[in-house]
């Protein structure tokens, strides 16, 4: 017997949070283990976890084999996304910061999204509350590269927090490419598991050999086992799988919105566990970029209502 529509929009809720919670934390996770490289870290999550979201997946991927064939252009552009976005997300935090290379791939992904809707898919118009908060997203960004501070005790130089912030720009720009390539494929009758399972198992086949001149010292010691091995098992693949289990019940306009939780933990993890400094100018550019989320998922709502 189903449990009532109410409690099960409760339950999505809860397991959208809990989503965004634990991407909330990969990279202070990721602050435990400074001497592996980011290119490591990002490959062994990703690729892990997308071999064991593929296995989740096995039964439609193999049921819709044929209908995956037909988009296999589309799939391997939404491959790269998916190669690219751990790379540019894990190097953007180890040279920006964690708040800072986590706030600003949250940050410009709805902007990369709109984009490709509205040139590409021709929809999505370019509104006056899009270019507001936009305007407010890029002032956001500039506020935080300006911004004095350290990060993990190490201060960070302009040029280093600029390469950071660009490739955040770059994670959340592929991020936005390969959740936007499978959103079409799925509207054309494929089923999501199978579409986001092959797209990730893809991915994994690209990335997992790249370990072998990344990820020398990966398991070296018990804490960088430890760390690759959550970042793999809880991020990237508990998180995917609650995130997928909340999208069941919770319209994904809400779900844009609840998922604006991740980088509040990031930052407030950033501060709290890693010790990473902000000034007051940092701040306020977080903040106009929160700012700006929210009016794009109030615009993402209206455009569902």
């Amino acid at each position: 017997m189903r449990p009532p529509a109410n409690l099960q929009n409760m339950f999505g809720t809860f397991a959208i949070l809990l989503a965004a919670l634990l991407w909330g934390t990969t990279g202070t996770a990721a602050h435990f283990a400074p001497a592996v490289s980011p290119l490591a870290i990002g490959a062994f999550a990703m690729g892990v976890g997308g071999i064991l979201q593929a296995l989740r997946c096995r039964h439609q991927i193999r049921r819709e084999y044929r209908q995956l064939l037909r988009h296999r252009n589309a799939l391997i552009i939404g491959t790269i996304g998916i190669i690219l976005y751990p790379l540019a997300f894990y190097s953007s935090m180890a040279l920006a910061g964690v708040a800072i290379g986590n706030v600003v791939s949250i940050g410009v992904a709805p902007f990369a999204a709109a984009l490709l809707e509205r040139f590409f898919g021709r929809t999505n118009p370019i509104t006056r509350t899009w270019i507001l908060s936009a305007s407010l997203g890029a002032l956001g960004i500039m506020l935080l590269a300006g911004a004095k501070g350290h990060a993990d005790g190490v201060d960070h130089d302009q040029f280093e927090r600029w390469l950071g912030i660009a490739l955040g720009v770059v994670a959340a720009s592929t991020y936005a490419l390969y959740t936007w390539i499978g959103k079409r494929i799925m509207d054309d009758g494929v089923h999501g598991n199978a579409v986001v399972g092959s797209m990730f198992l893809m991915s994994s086949v690209v990335l997992l050999p790249t370990l072998v001149f990344t990820g020398g010292n990966l398991f070296d010691n018990s804490t960088h086992a430890s760390v690759a091995l959550y970042m793999a098992f809880v991020p990237m693949f508990i998180g995917y799988v609650a995130f997928a289990y909340g999208l069941r019940t919770v319209a994904a306009s809400t779900a844009t919105l609840l998922t604006l939780f991740e980088p509040v933990v990031a930052a407030v993890l950033a501060v709290t566990v890693v010790g990473e400094s902000i000034s007051q100018l940092g701040w306020i550019g977080m903040g106009l970029i929160g700012v700006c989320l929210l009016l794009q998922s109030t615009r993402a709502q209206q455009a569902h209502a």
